[in-house]
């Protein structure tokens, strides 16, 4: 028997362990900030394993990560079937409050600030770009976390201005190295990263990544084959979710509504189906 949860998030929980933390990913899902009734089988365990590799991969860039061995689990969580396969222990960071967000195709929030006043992320870009437009470098675009409500895109200036000159720059320039490489790795598995966002925590006064990373819960991933100026192509991700709902009358406050089944298995499907290409692409480095 293990304990309740000392946090509960929208797609995790977390155990407070003194200077670590356990996160556990459960099959919760949600989109527009408001948790599903009907969970995705296996999402949990496979945003694990996702992340970890990553994590693994990018090994030279300080991280949170201890180890996801249950093994070297403290009791009682040690090999408990509630953690298995889908928890991690890491060191606990005091979390900077903004989201890393890189960006290197025209999409999502970024596509809809620009139709409506010509900028991203409030800096002004030419006239006339298409959807899913790629950006001749990536751009980062920051976002404040919200302890209530949706997070805020800001401005760099926004985030430089709050956090400081001397870390801002430290994590932005990391989040645009991980995101070229990512992306150069997943193009020859013929997949675009085509936005990330990353999280970074202070641990004895140094940044370290945080959270999870490059997963399809925190990225946008496109089918290359069906790269099109001016739509969006085919997804690997939670947008297929977010691209449903939108196709609904629903006005994203809660209730939900009723999540299909078919909807729930194309996620799943896809959600493997992208693992696949990780594994292929990092285990070919």
């Amino acid at each position: 028997m293990i304990p309740n949860p000392h946090y509960k998030g929208k797609v995790r929980d977390v155990y407070d362990l003194g200077d670590e933390l356990l996160l556990v990913a459960t099959d919760r899902i949600s989109a527009f900030d408001v948790v599903f009734s009907e969970p995705v089988e296996g999402k949990g365990k496979i945003l694990t394993r996702i992340s970890t590799k990553w994590f693994h991969h990018f090994r030279e860039i300080p991280n949170h990560l201890v180890t996801d061995d249950p093994n070297l689990f403290p009791k009682p969580y040690q090999n408990h079937e509630a953690v298995v396969g889908r928890s991690v222990l890491v060191k606990k960071a005091k979390r900077i409050d903004f989201e890393c967000v890189v960006r290197g195709y025209l999409t999502g929030s970024a596509w809809k600030e620009y139709l409506q006043t010509g900028t991203i992320a409030e800096t002004p870009y030419p006239k006339g770009l298409q959807e899913s437009y790629q950006f001749p470098t990536p751009i980062f675009t920051p976002a404040r976390k919200n302890d209530s409500g949706h997070d805020e895109n800001v401005s760099e200036a926004t985030m430089e201005k709050e956090v400081g000159t001397a870390l801002f720059q430290k994590v932005k320039q990391i989040s645009l190295n991980l995101y070229a490489e990512a992306h150069t790795l997943m193009a020859k598995q013929g997949i675009l990263l085509c936005d990330t966002k990353f999280e970074f925590g202070l641990l004895d006064g140094e940044p370290i990544l945080i959270d999870e990373i490059l997963t399809p819960d925190s990225s946008r991933y496109w089918d290359a084959s069906t790269y099109v100026l001016g739509k969006t192509p085919a997804s690997f991700d939670k947008q297929i979710l977010r691209n449903w709902l939108e196709s609904t009358s629903w006005d994203k406050n809660p209730p939900p509504p009723k999540l299909p089944e078919s909807l729930i298995l194309e996620l799943r499907k896809k959600y493997l189906e992208l693992e696949e290409k990780i594994n292929l692409c990092l285990s070919q480095k």
